[in-house]
């Protein structure tokens, strides 16, 4: 990795570096979706459909009804980070106090420590894309978008094709949506249309004043309701996207969720006498779902 120090420095270093804002992991953070540790290589999840099995009473035992068993494997993907700075730049930086005054440097360590931070919140921002829209790649994962269009069980009316959505055309759109829930699947607690930003924006705008706490907002989570169900912004959505699902149905992989925020920092100096610092991270990460015929996608196309 290359490092350029670019700077019109005049006066005392005020201590604090600033990055540009990064796209917050949101999904993960509100617990969105079921969350699965421990995951080492790969899970299975089990469906279990029983149907027929009421029949009129007798005096006999007459077995009766039909148990389906199927399943979906999930498999997060093994994923890693390696980065590598050069400390003599910060030599003739704000910072080369910080760094000693032996020859023997060491990396600032108000650097280092926001660049570690810093690397955390880049792969939460990456974790978060691919979790939704995800098409695995060099450092990513497929997303519910792409598992959602491969799957030849989503299809007909549960797929919606949508469109661009402003203000002026999202209640019908959100309509299209619910009315394509399942009724087996309208109601439940754990039910969320998960929106793109877009479009949780412009159903704020349309409700106006009527988003206030009591009248279809929840204050402990950016969250509104529409036809009775929650109506939540997932930042890794793509533009006019929109997924309806139970939470319960909607899983994320992943073997240690700590490895997600552990940066192993490794001093090149004491083995092989360079002026490097190796920054590393070690983490796996995957989504899947259980049952296909409850999820509505909307837009998924665009």
């Amino acid at each position: 990795m290359s490092l350029s120090i670019t700077t019109t420095y005049a006066g005392e270093f005020a201590g604090k570096y600033v990055s540009a804002a990064l796209l917050s992991g949101n999904t993960i953070a509100n617990n969105l979706i079921e969350v699965k540790p421990n995951v080492k290589f790969k899970e299975v999840l089990k469906r279990v459909n029983l149907s027929g099995a009421i029949a009129n009473a007798s005096c006999d035992f007459t077995d009766a009804g039909t148990v389906a068993l199927t399943e979906k494997i999930i498999e997060p993907k093994e994923l890693q980070v390696n980065l590598e700075l050069c400390k003599t730049p910060f030599k003739s930086d704000w910072e080369a106090v910080s760094m000693g005054y032996s020859a023997h440097d060491n990396l600032p360590a108000t650097f280092s420590d926001y660049f570690i931070g810093l690397m955390s919140e880049s792969i939460a921002e990456q974790t978060e894309k691919d979790i939704w829209a995800g098409v695995a790649g060099a450092g990513t994962f497929d997303g519910f978008k792409t598992l959602l269009n491969a799957d030849a069980g989503h299809t007909g009316a549960k797929k919606i094709t949508g469109e661009a959505v402003t203000s002026a055309n999202v209640v019908a759109e959100l309509g299209k949506i619910v009315d394509a829930i399942p009724s087996e699947v309208y109601g439940k607690e754990d039910l969320y249309i998960y929106v793109a930003q877009n479009i949780f924006r412009a159903y704020k705008r349309a409700l106006g004043g009527f988003q206030t706490a009591g009248l279809g907002h929840n204050q402990d989570m950016d969250i509104q309701y529409f036809d009775g169900v929650k109506v939540v912004a997932c930042n890794g959505l793509s533009n006019n996207n929109a997924i309806a699902a139970q939470k319960s149905n909607l899983f994320f992989g992943t073997g240690l969720l700590s490895d997600h925020n552990e940066v192993k920092v490794l001093d090149m100096a004491d083995l092989d006498g360079s002026q490097n610092v190796r920054f590393i991270m070690r983490y796996t990460a995957g989504v899947q779902y259980a049952i296909v015929e409850d999820i509505v996608s909307y837009g998924l196309g665009l």
